[in-house]
């Protein structure tokens, strides 16, 4: 009785299934995006398609196709394939699929893939229980996870697999995707309104598809045409993909700081938006921001420094949600001040000096010149610059580094050259 009921369900499934996991492909010609890595004569295309595909661990936002990549290698390939969630898998479920891959390949030479959904949800005793079997081919891995491998996955393993990245899915092939959904739901869809679903979407298929299917059913619940605000409710997730603890974080702080350092102060405040709506912690970017204007502005205006340590202060004092508007402030008056690394290379090519030939001492003139330093000759002959202008002109540095230069004035804004 069970068994004909779960024959019924599965005789069902189809009809209930989201949209998205009806039009889900199982060929690579339906796959959409992705030519980065799937173009016609790519390396992975062609191993799927000739059904040499080794382990491999696909690594990649939501939505982005990386179950639907394994399933089609599964539908295209001659060998067993297994699949495991590292979410609900345990050792002994790892252990069980080894069991099963080495019984087939004795008996009848049949090779196992073993793909495994969330690899980075597996701890290092889990992951370590794999290694032996990937190194000896007895199982072809497919990892799949929304983290950066290089983080989660143990260095052995990795050595093992090619990682390939997915990107989110541009506007234009979810649009096109949309145009897929919209005819197996009968939908009549206008262009705007497929291309304001793939924008909603995020870069996500799978959401793009949910989108369009809630807005459709709510506008067939009320006999209207589908139209924008349809769309916008049921778009009620945010389409930023954020994780402020994971590869997000890192990239977006990047993009952050190379935005102020390049001058585009229309960049640098989208990625503060993106990081704040993310939940980053607003003194980590002020951190970043009085780094920065060091680093990056420096003497080219001296003000920069002040700037960013104000807005740190403001974040302090006023804090979150008020405190986004001095974080902006200060982001745009970074990116657009004059820029200058002078200070930068200044203090790195003097650390290297220092770090070679740190036993050097100061010059006996500049010693500290009290009772017991004149007992030893500190201090004599040091030419008070307020009394003699040729002490200005003096060179400070130990004997055996007299004229090295550290700090070169970069000339911009206000950091003019300036003699010795």
């Amino acid at each position: 009785m069970g068994d004909l009921f779960s024959d019924a369900a599965r005789e069902r499934a189809d009809e209930v299934a989201p949209l998205a996991l009806r039009l889900r492909p199982r060929t690579l010609d339906d796959f959409v995006g992705q030519r980065h890595i799937l173009a016609e004569g790519s390396a992975l295309r062609l191993a799927i398609e000739e059904d040499r595909v080794r382990s491999s661990i696909f690594y990649g936002p939501p939505g982005s196709g990386k179950t639907t990549l394994a399933r089609i290698v599964a539908n295209m390939t001659g060998a067993e394939f297994e699949e495991l969630s590292a979410v609900s898998a345990t050792v002994a479920d790892v252990r069980g699929v080894l069991a099963r891959a080495r019984e087939r390949l004795g008996s009848n030479g049949t090779r196992t893939i073993l793909f495994l959904d969330e690899i980075h949800r597996f701890n290092k005793a889990q992951q370590d229980a794999l290694l032996p079997a990937v190194e000896e081919g007895l199982v072809t891995l497919l990892g799949a996870t929304t983290e950066n491998p290089y983080f989660e996955v143990n260095s052995a393993l990795l050595s093992r697999a090619q990682v390939y990245e997915l990107e989110p899915h541009g506007e234009d092939d979810l649009v096109g995707l949309v145009a897929r959904g919209a005819a197996e739901l009968g939908a009549d869809v206008a262009p705007e309104l497929a291309r304001l679903v793939a924008v909603r979407a995020g870069g996500d298929a799978r959401n793009a598809l949910n989108i369009l299917e809630l807005a459709w059913e709510t506008a067939r619940a009320e006999g209207a045409a589908l139209d924008e605000r349809h769309v916008e409710d049921a778009a009620r997730k945010r389409p930023l993909v954020y994780d402020k603890a994971g590869d997000q974080h890192y990239d977006f702080t990047s993009a952050f700081i190379k935005s102020m350092r390049g001058s585009d102060a229309d960049a640098a405040v989208f990625y503060l938006a993106a990081m704040l709506e993310g939940g980053e912690d607003a003194r980590f970017i002020a951190r970043r921001m009085i780094v920065l204007a060091s680093e990056d502005v420096g003497n080219a205006d001296p003000r920069a420094l002040l700037v960013a340590v104000a807005a740190a202060q403001a974040v302090e004092h006023v804090g979150l949600p008020e405190a986004r508007l001095n974080l902006a402030q200060a982001a745009i008056y970074l990116a657009r001040a004059p820029k200058s690394n002078a200070s930068y290379r200044a203090l790195g090519a003097a650390t290297k000096d220092v770090r070679e030939r740190g036993n050097l001492r100061p010059p006996k003139a500049l010693r500290q010149g009290g009772y017991y330093g004149r007992k030893l000759g500190h201090g004599e002959g040091y030419v008070y610059p307020h009394d003699d202008p040729a002490g200005f002109e003096i060179d400070h540095l130990p004997d055996e580094l007299k004229g090295s230069r550290y700090y070169t004035p970069s000339g911009s804004g206000e950091e003019t050259a300036q003699e010795r």
